[in-house]
């Protein structure tokens, strides 16, 4: 497998960006329900962010380990609230795993997900169960550890956290928010997906999608 370089990491961001730019809307309206509606907005516009700074620290020679603290300010700069410092968190506890790092292995890329999950339950200390993106991001981190335990390759890691992200997406939908904004619903937020949760499934399956893609144009 081929490592990447600052410019792929840009590519995958370029993609998880993408695809929340599409499903904004969505977004926006399952957080109309328990929440302000701006959940869909504040993603797209955050990952958006982080590809023009990513793109902007490439060019000027950064190493692909770099971007991740580039990330983590150029998303709270555009976001900011609740949902920002959680996300920067996550890139900067990414980052720790890639500093420095010219180029990023193939095989290390699942283990963002695992970074992601700790850097967001430390900023939040949301348990699972509290119906909030952790209730995604926290069963994709075991079904990555899991898989990378059997020796799976790093798509087949993905396609894994994928499942489990799905998983936990649809569990949301029996769970009752108890912390952050939709708490103060009650039990008028059981029945509906958490909208943290449904986009950080779209960021995990952008980022085994864009990995699929790219290993199979460099084979």
């Amino acid at each position: 497998m081929v490592p990447l370089t600052a410019d792929h990491i840009t590519d995958l961001f370029r993609v998880i960006a993408a695809r929340l730019m599409e499903a904004r809307t969505e977004l926006g309206v399952l957080d109309g329900v328990i929440g302000d509606a701006d959940h869909g907005n504040s993603m797209a516009e955050g990952f958006a962010a982080i590809v023009r700074a990513s793109s902007d620290a490439a060019m000027r020679g950064a190493p692909a380990g770099d971007l991740f603290p580039v990330a983590a300010q150029s998303f709270l700069s555009a976001v900011g609230a609740t949902t920002g410092p959680l996300y920067a968190s996550a890139f900067l506890r990414a980052g720790k795993l890639y500093t420095g790092r010219i180029e990023i292995a193939p095989e290390a890329i699942p283990s963002l997900i695992p970074a992601f999950a700790d850097g967001i339950r430390e900023r939040g200390k949301a348990q699972p169960g509290d119906k909030t993106m952790l209730d995604v991001w926290a069963p994709a981190a075991r079904a990555v550890q899991q898989a990378e335990a059997r020796g799976l390759d790093p798509i087949a890691c993905l396609d894994e956290a994928v499942n489990a992200a799905e998983d936990g997406r649809e569990a949301t939908r029996a769970m009752v928010a108890s912390v952050g904004r939709a708490a103060r619903l009650g039990e008028r937020t059981l029945g509906h997906v958490d909208p943290g949760a449904a986009s950080a499934t779209i960021i995990i399956a952008a980022l085994r999608d864009a990995m699929r893609r790219r290993e199979r144009a460099v084979r």
